[in-house]
């Protein structure tokens, strides 16, 4: 069989339920839904990490973050760190990467160390030949105006008054157009910021006229009752949704313009989600599912039919399902790199290959604490130390923090931690988040109540 090409489109900060396909009303994703139709549509995605950096060196290794010392912003991924790049390229495969990078620097703003705003240099891309992208691209860019950074070094501007998402997908399809041999498979991983807010803004910057069109949006229910910015920022954030979606509709338009659609294999996901400041200070960074909870939507060669899967997925999944698909025939997931990956290919749902799949899903959290949780299809389960700063990368104690019942309380209002009624569900839940632990290559800790 043919190896096919892999189109990764990354979206950073991007809820579930901003899509069509997962029940958003609004008409915010036409070309994603008909592409959940064709493809398969995960119903229960999440990310392992809920900040920017720590989630990309995951989905980069198949790793967590503690395990290659990326578990905050700002942390340089090992010049000896093994990436997908690097596999796919053992296997024959073109590698290229266009947009936000965010694993580059390791100093503060006057080091050495820090490209936040400057040139990634080569031995710093994570094994990607082709390069056009930022370490951080919301400091050189706003959603009109900025630029990113060649494979040589060079600044490359936004056209005057083009959209952020739409000059980006111009430099998609201008790679896509202009690859030299097109007989050799090519693996594109294409980072967006939206609908990431603008740091130096505070806003989430859609397209001009969002906050008219998508003005009488629905409230998501966990937003229900409560203060955060939602208010005024949430139209601007389903504009630049809708924005990343007519961008997906050019690059599947362009493949069959290519005739390459049938072989090329897309994944479209997120970093995690965003809250609007209803669960702490900011938008991300703690367990609830308006921060955790994503879109994963897959169309190609072995993800076709429209299947939806409810099984609970991760971000960490991804690595080992892209090499997977890059490695065909084989489907022997105890060879090669698939046996260094914290996950598991998600060929094992959609060939029915697995019946043993996980029954949670296991986060770091980090920045805003140093935390752990699990969430299962009912329960979600979560743990702070006590005497660890955000910074820190583990602890041997941990405290519980939260509880709900996903059931009857799916909105996440009522932390049942406390509650004295739910003491032995707690005590098997710590029991699940200290293997899973241990599993990602921690040491087994204390939990106390």
């Amino acid at each position: 069989m043919k190896q096919p090409n892999i189109i990764f489109l990354f979206t950073d900060q991007q809820r579930w339920d901003t899509c069509g396909c997962y029940g958003q009303p609004l008409d915010t994703t036409p070309n994603l839904d008909r592409m959940a139709a064709e493809g398969v549509r995960f119903e229960h995605a999440f990310t392992c990490q809920p900040v920017c950096g720590p989630a990309r060196a995951s989905l980069q290794t198949g790793k967590y973050a503690t395990e290659v010392g990326c578990h905050i912003n700002h942390r340089l991924l090992p010049l000896d760190q093994k990436t997908i790049a690097h596999y796919l390229k053992e296997v024959g495969y073109d590698t290229a990467y266009i947009g936000k990078w965010h694993l580059a620097s390791c100093g503060p703003n006057d080091s050495a160390d820090n490209f936040r705003t400057r040139p990634v240099p080569p031995e710093r891309r994570g094994g990607y030949d082709c390069w056009l992208a930022s370490d951080t691209l919301e400091f050189t860019s706003h959603g009109y105006g900025g630029h990113m950074f060649d494979g040589d070094g060079n600044k490359r501007e936004f056209p005057e008054g083009r959209y952020r998402a739409d000059a980006q997908t111009d430099w998609v399809v201008e790679y896509l157009r202009s690859r030299k041999d097109q007989q050799k498979p090519f693996f594109l991983f294409a980072s967006y910021i939206e609908p990431h807010h603008q740091n130096d803004r505070h806003h989430y910057e859609g397209p001009h006229g969002s906050k008219e069109k998508y003005k009488d949006f629905t409230v998501p229910g966990d937003l229900v009752d409560t203060d955060g910015d939602w208010r005024e920022e949430y139209p601007d954030y389903l504009g630049c949704i809708n924005s990343l979606d007519r961008n997906l509709g050019r690059i599947r338009d362009t493949l069959a313009e290519l005739g390459i659609d049938s072989n090329t294999l897309i994944v479209y996901t997120s970093d995690h989600g965003s809250h609007f400041r209803t669960r702490n200070g900011e938008y991300k960074r703690s367990c609830h599912d308006g921060c955790i909870r994503i879109p994963l939507i897959l169309h190609g060669p072995g993800f076709t039919g429209g299947a939806v899967y409810q099984e609970l997925v991760s971000l960490i999944d991804l690595p080992p399902t892209l090499v997977r698909a890059a490695m065909q025939p084989t489907n022997d997931d105890r060879i090669g790199p698939l046996q260094y990956m914290r996950g598991r290919p998600l060929q094992q749902l959609t060939a029915n290959e697995s019946q043993d799949w996980p029954e949670e899903v296991f986060l770091q959290i980090s920045e805003s604490q140093c935390g752990r949780a699990i969430r299962t299809k009912k329960w979600k389960y979560s743990v702070r130390a006590p005497d660890k700063s955000g910074h820190d990368a583990s602890s041997d104690v941990y405290v519980e923090d939260f509880l709900y019942d996903l059931e009857s309380d799916p909105h996440e209002k009522n932390n049942l931690v406390a509650h004295p009624d739910y003491s032995e569900v707690r005590i098997e839940l710590a029991r699940i988040l200290k293997r899973k632990m241990v599993e990602a290559g921690e040491r087994e800790p204390e939990i106390r109540r």
